[in-house]
């Protein structure tokens, strides 16, 4: 599997949502989004890839500097809060991608 599907396989997990609601949620047929994961994003349509990307609150180049990052070294990602309105589902979506990092640093470094 490439580091891309993984990153994406774990924000997933990492939203709460099983795979099926999460293709449902960004209307994805679910079906879709298990093949694009067992064959690799790499191998998936642009449009579905960003899509995916949409849905999890990143963008495709934050998914390729993530998967980039050969010696895990953080790059920043910035979300301001200045003069915005965030609903308390975009807040904790932010806060789970910041816990996903961390815990990536953390894995690396045992």
């Amino acid at each position: 599997m490439d580091k891309r599907t993984e990153i994406i396989e774990q924000l997933i997990a990492d939203s709460g949502l099983s795979k099926k609601a999460f293709a449902e949620k960004i209307g994805l047929p679910p079906t879709t989004l298990r093949s694009m994961l067992s064959r690799g994003v790499g191998n998936a349509s642009v449009d579905n890839v960003i899509k995916v990307c949409k849905g999890l609150g990143i963008t495709t180049d934050q998914l390729e500097d993530l998967a980039g990052n050969d010696n895990d070294e953080i790059k920043t990602i910035a979300a301001h809060h200045d003069d915005e309105d965030w609903t308390e589902e975009e807040l904790e979506e932010i806060r789970r991608f910041k816990e996903f990092v961390k815990s990536k640093r953390k894995n690396n470094q045992e």
